[in-house]
């Protein structure tokens, strides 16, 4: 499939699952200038789900085949290392780098925002339940997640998401996290690069990407769902 990087930008969420089934090709004025297609994970050889936990990975990684849900939950329950579970897949979430932990702390800052309101900063660890449908259960640890209908027993959808870029990470925060978000009812997501300084802002309406922002530099980010 052939699409204009106009194209693109106006319906990126439709062509993002599109992407899943065949490649398609960007075009500004005619040329040809990128292509997006999906992610081919390799397996890893592991038999099955208990084998794979006992496996360091050194860095956010994909485990190897698909697993139930159950599986997951007994991975989870069953090893101190982070793990989330995304369409069907684990992958193991390794301790962050220090320039990660320095982002995280500074974003943190606008947690007095949010004070005497009934929303509430969180922070990873901390697993979120997202569901595509009844069958289709994912769990997720956002680095920064901003909840408005907080309880002991936390099943909703935080309203808004940060995920701070790494080299390990960057493939599954862009795409496969960005639609997951997207998909399952999250408002707004900032995608954080502390390598190039930036920090863009999508604004998420009926199950589609509504608006965008990138922000470079010095220049202070605004929210599209939180006005201030």
């Amino acid at each position: 499939m052939i699409i204009s990087s106009t194209d693109l930008q106006n319906n990126f969420g439709k062509y993002l699952m599109l992407a899943a089934q065949e490649d398609i090709v960007i075009t500004r004025n005619g040329l040809e200038i990128a292509k997006l297609t999906s992610i081919k994970e390799s397996a890893t050889g592991y038999t099955n789900v208990s084998d794979r936990y006992h496996e360091k990975a050194p860095e956010y990684s994909y485990l190897g085949k698909k697993a139930s849900f159950d599986e997951f939950l007994h991975l989870q329950q069953s090893s101190d290392e982070r793990y989330e579970y995304i369409d069907g897949e684990i992958y193991l979430v390794a301790l962050p780098k220090t320039a990660h932990q320095i982002v995280i702390t500074e974003l943190f800052g606008f947690y007095n925002f949010f004070q005497e309101t009934n929303c509430t900063p969180m922070v990873a660890p901390y697993d979120i339940e997202l569901g595509r449908t009844t069958e289709n259960i994912n769990i997720v640890q956002p680095d920064i997640m901003i909840i408005c209908d907080l309880d002991d027993y936390y099943k909703g959808v935080p309203s808004l998401v940060v995920e701070v870029l790494s080299k390990s990470t960057r493939k599954k925060d862009l795409i496969k996290k960005l639609d997951l978000y997207m998909s399952c009812g999250v408002s707004e997501y900032w995608i954080v690069n502390p390598d190039n300084k930036e920090v863009t802002v999508y604004l998420f309406e009926d199950l589609n990407i509504c608006d965008s922002a990138t922000y470079k530099n010095n220049a202070v980010v605004q929210s599209f769902v939180f006005s201030g």
